[in-house]
């Protein structure tokens, strides 16, 4: 909803929806004031002291927080607000625009050719992804007519899939990485945000620093375009993978954005101070910023390769064995009698909710004035981690509310400003 320049109206004046005596809560971290709102069609016409406005209709909200609508900066729901305009899931959680297209997966452009390897999955089988540019992408969007507004990032894994083929293991050509070069500057042309990738998943994990930066260097030709990173590594190598966001972002002369921050494994809890440290001193010099929600434990596909770092992994579904859902791996491998490894391998495709982070790391980086909230939730699988529905309820309710780590001014910030 757009705001007009009428704060602190008075005298009369008519709206279709009046909201009286709330505590308005702005989004830019100043504090809270009490106003009534008015509001006609989709603005907001004043805000201020407006009793003696007329108004079609009128909500008491004395003893309630007015704020703007949150914004989720890192999603994946590219198919859902499609494929349920309404997404409750948001929706119900005060959410009013969502940024999809993170971690290198988006829905477009891609043309897909044969099964697409991990993390696609993610959104949806092959079938599901039918927008080969974002022009495409904007006219689904407009015929489904979503309850919330979208913002989409360009996936570099979907463009490494589509260039390379099942060739995604090895390190791309020139001609594949202008290929994939001219893909991203036309959706950039199209209204993209930026480029994301997911440098740990199977299908980017074999491009280089040099191959990524030959690419985000065409991000410099469009004003304001992101480098969005899900990094290479989130464990023992999270200063290595921070360090070459950063470089990567430097020579592509554009703001970056480290997805989901943490420090994943027991023999990493604690390095949020490091890391942190280590993005104050680059943001002297490069703009840096960074999403995190506000759990401590991650979900996407089930790998074997991400087990070492869990203290737990319990699945959220599995194509093989569909039962294998909401169980503990650990329960599942001993059914089958094999190593949880093995297990992991014979229920993929599946997902997982990986427990590996510690508390202290994720207040330190909640708290952190950069940070900004994402859910990362993962609409369509079948037992969600509760992030999907839970993020900024548990903000506002645990964090603020509850644990006072935040200010509610400064928790608004985080998820509007």
């Amino acid at each position: 909803m757009g705001k007009s320049d009428n704060n602190g109206s008075s005298g009369s004046g008519r709206c279709h929806l009046l909201i009286s005596g709330a505590l308005v809560v702005d989004g830019s971290g100043s504090p809270a004031f009490k106003a009534d709102v008015a509001v006609e069609g989709d603005r907001i016409a004043a805000l201020g002291r407006l009793q003696e406005w007329q108004a079609d209709e009128r909500i008491d909200a004395s003893g309630h927080v007015v704020a703007p609508g949150f914004i989720d900066v890192h999603t994946h729901d590219d198919l859902a607000v499609i494929e349920t305009p309404d997404h409750p899931a948001k929706v119900s959680q005060g959410v009013t625009t969502v940024i999809a297209g993170n971690c290198g997966v988006s829905a477009a452009p891609f043309r897909p050719a044969g099964v697409a390897p991990p993390p696609v999955g993610l959104l949806g089988t092959s079938e599901a992804f039918s927008y080969p540019t974002l022009v495409d992408y904007r006219a689904a969007l407009e015929r489904s007519q979503p309850a919330l507004n979208v913002a989409m990032l360009t996936g570099h894994g979907m463009l490494r899939v589509e260039a390379l083929g099942e060739g995604y293991t090895r390190t791309a050509s020139p001609d594949e990485i202008e290929a994939m070069a001219g893909r991203l500057r036309a959706a950039l042309a199209q209204g993209s945000l930026g480029l994301s990738t997911g440098l740990g998943y199977p299908n980017s994990s074999a491009a280089t620093t040099d191959e990524v930066l030959d690419l985000a260097r065409s991000l410099g030709e469009f004003p304001n375009a992101l480098y969005v990173s899900h990094m290479r590594d989130e464990g023992d190598h999270v200063i290595e993978a921070m360090e070459e966001t950063f470089a990567i972002g430097r020579g592509a002369r554009a703001p970056v954005v480290i997805s989901h921050h943490k420090c994943c494994g027991p023999k990493n809890y604690g390095r949020s101070r490091e890391t942190l440290a280590l993005i104050d001193d680059v943001a002297a010099r490069q703009p840096v910023g960074l999403d995190v929600y506000p759990y401590t434990a991650s979900s996407t596909v089930l790998l074997p390769e991400m087990l070492d770092e869990a203290e737990d992994v319990i699945v959220t579904h599995s194509d093989r064995y569909p039962e294998a859902k909401a169980r503990r791996l650990a329960e599942i491998a001993s059914e089958f009698g094999c190593s949880e490894r093995e297990a992991a391998e014979r229920l993929f495709p599946a997902g997982a909710i990986y427990f590996q982070m510690a508390e202290e790391d994720l207040r330190r980086i909640l708290a952190y004035p950069r940070t900004m909230v994402g859910s990362d939730g993962l609409p369509g699988t079948g037992h969600p981690h509760p992030r999907l529905w839970g993020t900024f309820p548990r903000v506002l309710g645990h964090y603020v509310r509850d644990k006072r780590l935040l200010t509610l001014e400064e928790g608004v910030r985080r998820m509007t400003g």
